[in-house]
This record gives structure tokens, C-alpha cells and sequence, in this order.
């Protein structure tokens, strides 16, 4: 078949990582039905851009995003998170061919095929690799193990947007997890809306992996995991007891010891509001209790300051929890008003100026902590994984940095590695969010 007759799709994927795991289902079956994948609006028949529904900035980006498709090529398909507003969609945007919401492959392949029919016969058929396509690097790859959510977050609207939890069978995710590995992926990333979750609305029953019963939850998945070739990381993490059972996993180094927890919050008043957890005394004592087991764990987690009815006494709790908890990694938020969420409701907003300000305070600390963190591994031997070889430095990650959301490992000049390596570095300096580091010969 001539390459020109080769229907070919412009992708666009805005979001989470959630969101990218779609996307990559999205191209896979694309792939399999024989569209190409265009690099660009000029090369494309027709594109689909995946959007991002949760915060007002998210939303914004998305509509941006859809209007220059519009702009530029004319014939668009939406779908994701902010396809559940598919009114508001049609009405800045009238001329989209079809509006899905998150998690509908199906919808979005009938849209592509009924505005741009799939070619007769298939050039891509046996050109499909088993991993599927992946729009991360080649040497790691995000797992998604579980959709939807069944918490009631008054800030947040995930339920709604994603529904409630549905966890994958455990064999299915091993199955996929497998097939990464040996396509050479060399650090995998767990994700879901509530990982520690996994399994409950299955009621964790058991499923068989290459003749091997197990139970389907989070912790058969992650000693399962741990005998592939592959870092583990475990994403979105909520501090239940369940969790307790994988810190010894850490100790043992079949999983990386690495948590990203969203604890949103260090007040036990405002957690209340938030509808979150607010034992926070409890969460401080798992966490030491967890540092006893594996003292190599490091901790990420994201918070939210200027929710409403936020006082400065409030705030200082949440400054008094981040001195004590010591996090590794610290993400913090503004609030910002989500279309339907709860807390839209809620009394005494915050205002803009003083949201910032405590934003600006807790990053202050967070940044000395950080430091303090950082620079006591200064003369430590660690392996760490290559993600990029510049022409006189080389960029990696060690076990305590998640790609493109925690720091780097810098070392300088010029060396014969590629990304995906394994190397033994020792650490030489440190600030804030990096370390630097030589390669020990």
C-alpha cells in the first residue's frame, strides 16, 4: 500500500499519568486498526486530542488545546476527562466531530472510524510490538492497575470524571507488566487513582499468573513485581495499614523504597473539610514506625494550602507536621475551585494574595528540609538509572526521584551510556533538588 493512502492521526495528550496510560491504549488500537500516527497538524488526517478535566488551569490548557487543533487542522476528536463537558465543548467549540469522556477507547476508535475510515488492508498488523505504544521513553513505563476512585474528597471530582474504583485482575497487570520488561522497560511505575486501594472491589480474590494463585491486592502485586528485572515504584499511595505489609518488601529490595502519598494537609480541621483523614498523630507514628523498618525509604507527597476556612493557625499545624514528618519530596498547591466539587460551598475563602504567601512559606521550609535531606548523602555509592547522555554530562534518577516530578542525578562529562542504564555513581554535591555525582569506576 502506498504510504499516502495510509490514514494518519494527530495524537494530542494532556493530563496526568493516568490520562498518558489512556492515550497509549488510544494509539496502540489505533496502530492495530492501521492509522499512522502523524508527527504534525500538516501530516494529519484527522486529530484526537485526550484532555484534562480537573482544575481550572487543566481546563483551560485543554480548550487552548482543542482551539488550535481546530485552527489548524479542522477536523478534531476530544476525549478524556474534560469530554464529561461535552456541552461546554460544543458550545466554545461547535465544530468537533465527536466529544467522549475519560476511559472510552471504544468511543474514540467508532468516532476515528466514522470520520476517517480505517484502510482496507492493514500495513501495521504485525508491526504492533507487544508492549503496546508508549508515549514515555523507552526504559520506563507507567502500569496503571486500577480506574476510578472511591473516596469523597470534597476539593476533588474524580468520581465523577473517572467513576468509582475498578481494579484490573492481577494476572492481567502482570501479564502487561511482563511484556514491558522484555521490551526492555527498566523501571516500572505504578499508578491509579488510590493505589493502596487495589483489589478491594474485587474483594481480593484470586486470579493465576503463570500457573501461580494470587491474591488480587496490592501487596502479592508488589512481591510479584519484585521478581522482574525492573525497578518498582509506587505511586499515589495513601497511608493504610495495609501499606504496612509492603515497607518490609522495600527492606528486601524487591521494590524500590519509595512512596508518593497525597496527604493534602497537616490540620486535623481541615483535613476534616477536606474529607480526608485526620488522624495526623497516627500518620506520623506509621511513617517513623515505617523508617525503623527501611531507613533508605523516601517519601513524596503533595499539599494544599489556602482550602477554605484555612486559618493561620492551621497553617502553622501544617508547618509544625512538615518539620516533623520530614518528607523527602514535597509538592505543594494553591487551592483552586473545582466546577462541582464540594468545597466549592464551604465558608471563608482564603484570599489569592495570602494563598500565595503560605504557598510561598511552605516551599521556603520545604526547600531547607529538602537540602538538609540531600546533602547527607554526599560520599554515599548509589546505582542510579541514565535517562538522558548529553555531550558533556550525563542526566539520571536514583531509587528516590521519579521521573519528571523529583530531582535528578548530574554527572559531568562525557561517557559511552545510553538511557536505561544501570551505573554506581558516588555522590559529590547537593542542593535543593539535585544531586551531583561521579561514576565510580
Amino acid at each position: 500500500m502506498a504510504t499516502k493512502t495510509i490514514p494518519k492521526v494527530g495524537f494530542i495528550s494532556l493530563g496526568c499519568p493516568k490520562a498518558t496510560v489512556d492515550s497509549e491504549r488510544i494509539l496502540t488500537r489505533l496502530r492495530a486498526d492501521g492509522y499512522a500516527i502523524a508527527a504534525d497538524y500538516a501530516g494529519a488526517d484527522l486529530v484526537v486530542v485526550n484532555t484534562c478535566g480537573f482544575i481550572d488551569a487543566a481546563i483551560e490548557e485543554s480548550l487552548e488545546a482543542i482551539g488550535e487543533a481546530l485552527d489548524e487542522h479542522g477536523r478534531v476528536v476530544v476525549t478524556g476527562c474534560l469530554g464529561t463537558r461535552a456541552e461546554m465543548i460544543r458550545e466554545l467549540h461547535p465544530e468537533v466531530l465527536a466529544v467522549t469522556g475519560p476511559q472510552a477507547e471504544d468511543a474514540v476508535l467508532e468516532a476515528v472510524h466514522a470520520h476517517l475510515p480505517p484502510p482496507e488492508h492493514n500495513p501495521f498488523i504485525d508491526l504492533v510490538p507487544p508492549q503496546g505504544i508508549r508515549l514515555t521513553p523507552d526504559h520506563f513505563a507507567y502500569l496503571k492497575i486500577s480506574e476510578g476512585c472511591n473516596h469523597c474528597c470534597s476539593f476533588c471530582i474524580i468520581p465523577s470524571l473517572r467513576g468509582h474504583l475498578v481494579s484490573r485482575p492481577i494476572g492481567s497487570v502482570l501479564d502487561e507488566a511482563q511484556r514491558l520488561v522484555d521490551a526492555g522497560v527498566r523501571e516500572l511505575l505504578v499508578i491509579s487513582q488510590d493505589t493502596s486501594a487495589y483489589g478491594n472491589d474485587l474483594k481480593h480474590q484470586v486470579d493465576f499468573w503463570q500457573g501461580t494463585r494470587l491474591p488480587t491486592d496490592i501487596e502479592a502485586l508488589a512481591r510479584t513485581l519484585g521478581e522482574l528485572q525492573a525497578w518498582i515504584r509506587l505511586h499515589y499511595v495513601y497511608p493504610y495499614p495495609q501499606v504496612d505489609r509492603l515497607i518490609p518488601l522495600m527492606g528486601d529490595e524487591l521494590i524500590l523504597p519509595y512512596l508518593d502519598m497525597p496527604l493534602q494537609h497537616g490540620s486535623p480541621s481541615v483535613l476534616k473539610a477536606m474529607r480526608r483523614p485526620a488522624a495526623t498523630e497516627k500518620v506520623l507514628d506509621r511513617l517513623a514506625n515505617w523508617r525503623r523498618i527501611c531507613p533508605e525509604l523516601v517519601l513524596r507527597s503533595t499539599f494544599i494550602v489556602g482550602f477554605p476556612g484555612e486559618t493561620e493557625a492551621d497553617f502553622e499545624q501544617l508547618l509544625a507536621f512538615l518539620r516533623e514528618a520530614r518528607l523527602d519530596r514535597v509538592g505543594c498547591f494553591s487551592y483552586s475551585a473545582v466546577a462541582g466539587a464540594a468545597a466549592n460551598a464551604l465558608p471563608d475563602p482564603v484570599p489569592e494574595a495570602l494563598k500565595e504567601e503560605r504557598r510561598q512559606r511552605f516551599m521556603t521550609l520545604q526547600a531547607e528540609i529538602s537540602r538538609e535531606k540531600l546533602s547527607r548523602r554526599i560520599g554515599k555509592r548509589e546505582i542510579v538509572l541514565v535517562d538522558e547522555v548529553e555531550d558533556e554530562q550525563v542526566i539520571a534518577r536514583s531509587y528516590a526521584d521519579a521521573p519528571e516530578i523529583d530531582g535528578r542525578v548530574i554527572i559531568d562529562g562525557a561517557w559511552e551510556l545510553e538511557p536505561g542504564n544501570f551505573i554506581e555513581v558516588e555522590i559529590t554535591a547537593s542542593d535543593e533538588h539535585d544531586l551531583f555525582a561521579e561514576i565510580v569506576a
